[in-house]
């Protein structure tokens, strides 16, 4: 093995942890360890909100987390977000109100929780929520999530294949009805290529490991992009590699082959 990652992109949920888990396996601590001491420069990339990730981030040598599909940077060695990029909501919710009867939506309140528009299901939201009106929610945010109740991800992705939402970039999930919008321009492969620009890193030299449609520009984006075995077959489709699945610990054999023990 001659090519070695000088970063290693590292989505969480479906790919370091079981979806909504807090619990990383010990076989993929210890590999992305490795990569750290080897030198690579670690970087969680992930859909998930800031306060999402306060379980997850100190169990890793992490050099930073791009949050919120790349609008929220936060450094762990400064311990706060140096970057937050934002939208009105307000629009994206209106159009999917009319699509999407009973959808309901939250919107991110940065390092503290969400505010609700409608009850999400238990466990669905990260940190403290508050019901909230439309006027309220109508501000500026990194993120906005909206789940269709008692709906199918199949529902969900066929009522919304001809969907166009201006001022935004969104994806739906491929294991529950569930929409991710964040500011235009916004994706985890544009923060990543920032990123990697100020550090002086080719894409060429950057790895990065995935299973969902929010990793499909950052998969495609790295000079090593790797799918998880349970992915959908459109990430499969754009990634150099597919890994085993999550459960066989997927991401810690990928890592083991560039930053061996």
């Amino acid at each position: 093995m001659t090519w070695r990652p000088r970063l290693v992109a590292l989505d969480i949920d479906g790919t370091l942890t079981g979806v909504g888990s807090n619990d990383v396996p010990p076989a993929v601590k210890a590999a992305i360890t490795r990569a750290a001491e080897h030198g690579a420069h670690v970087v969680l990339c992930t859909g998930r909100s800031l306060i999402g990730i306060t379980e997850i981030a100190p169990q890793l040598p992490v050099s930073l987390a791009l949050c919120s599909n790349g609008a929220v940077w936060w450094d762990p060695a400064l311990g706060e977000v140096t970057k937050r990029v934002t939208f009105d909501p307000g629009p994206t919710i209106k159009a999917l109100q009319a699509l999407l009867p009973g959808a309901v939506f939250a919107t991110e309140r940065t390092g503290v929780g969400n505010l609700s528009l409608g009850e999400f299901l238990p466990g669905d939201l990260w940190g403290e929520t508050r019901q909230a009106t439309f006027e309220e929610m109508a501000v500026p945010t990194s993120r906005l999530v909206m789940r269709w109740l008692d709906r199918t991800p199949a529902e969900l992705s066929f009522a919304v294949k001809d969907l166009e939402l201006p001022g935004v970039e969104w994806s739906v999930d491929h294991t529950e009805a569930w929409l991710t919008a964040v500011p235009p321009n916004v994706s985890k492969g544009t923060a990543l290529d920032e990123l990697c620009a100020s550090l002086g890193i080719r894409p060429a030299d950057a790895l990065a490991i995935g299973d969902g449609s929010n990793d499909v520009e950052m998969l495609t984006w790295a000079g090593r992009g790797v799918a998880m075995g349970q992915a959908p077959a459109h990430v499969q489709a754009v990634a150099d590699e597919v890994a085993p699945t999550v459960l066989e610990d997927g991401a810690a054999r990928v890592l083991n082959r560039y930053f061996p023990g």
